[in-house]
């Protein structure tokens, strides 16, 4: 059956010796080199360690244990539960991509390295798919019913952008990956249209989402630091209590009105395209 059958196992008997193991490491590659492309490029590492060098010596001393609960709550709440979404089917979404995605290429690579042409324990083909249906149904679900210009601008989900090129190589690549594992796993052509996928998807990291994956955490652990010792990352603190923020809005009314003032309008979704 498909779901406990090695595909890789099945395409390597027909390649050459090594070619999905110097693909995965090519790969592999392609992700740490445009990573730190983008992050030079951006200026991303640039501007977060200049705003560290700025709230250095700023607002209290945090101890030890107060930076190591901090970062444990940025493992838990920013990293592993996405907690920056405040939408909670986006929020569920990513975590199925990213969950998905995970298992994904990690039983991807068990079973190229580990298993490229013997027996595989149904294990890991299983996972092999379980992660891969994770990103499909995460991934189409944003596409299609959760993205900010479909569900709240009116935009037609096909209506394409430069910033969702991550989004649709992912999409892309592991549907032509389930669609090739589904029909036996040989090689013909949905074996290169998968090939091809996989490197627009991990070559394409300068142009897109990927890299923040990497960098989100650290910024992430800083923000909440700033937030603990005072400093607010150098930004004004949202109070109104403080004279120089009520001078900073024009309209009367807002200067001495409280904070949560207007959050009714969270009270239903912006659909009014």
């Amino acid at each position: 059956m498909m779901f406990d059958s090695n595909p890789f196992a099945v395409a390597g008997a027909s390649l050459p010796a090594g070619f999905l193991q110097g693909f995965l490491v090519v790969m592999a590659l392609a992700v740490v080199a445009g990573t730190l492309f983008d992050i030079v490029h951006k200026g991303s590492a640039k501007y977060f360690f200049a705003n560290m060098r700025k709230a250095k010596g700023k607002g209290r001393a945090l101890g030890g244990g107060e930076r190591v609960s901090i970062a444990v709550q940025t493992a838990v709440i920013d990293v592993l539960a996405s907690g920056e979404f405040c939408n909670q089917k986006r929020r569920i979404a990513h975590l199925l991509g990213m969950y998905g995605f995970v298992v994904y290429v990690v039983a991807t690579a068990v079973m190229v390295f580990g298993y490229p042409t013997g027996t595989t324990p149904a294990i890991w083909p299983a996972l092999w798919w379980i992660g891969a249906l994770m990103v499909l149904v995460g991934g189409y679900w944003f596409w299609f019913f959760i993205r900010v210009d479909v569900a709240a601008e009116g935009q037609s989900p096909f209506r394409l952008a430069k910033a969702d090129l991550f989004v649709l190589s992912l999409l892309a690549s592991v549907t032509l990956g389930a669609v090739w594992a589904a029909t036996g796993g040989g090689v013909g052509l949905l074996f290169w249209l998968y090939i091809i996928a996989t490197i627009v998807l991990f070559g394409g990291v300068p142009w897109s989402k990927f890299a923040h994956m990497f960098f989100k955490p650290a910024a992430a652990f800083e923000k909440r630091v700033t937030r603990a010792n005072g400093t607010a990352e150098n930004l004004p603190t949202q109070t109104r209590d403080d004279p120089e923020q009520q001078k900073r809005h024009s309209m009367e009314l807002l200067r001495d009105a409280p904070m949560d003032m207007g959050l009714g309008i969270k009270r239903e979704a912006p659909r009014h395209y």
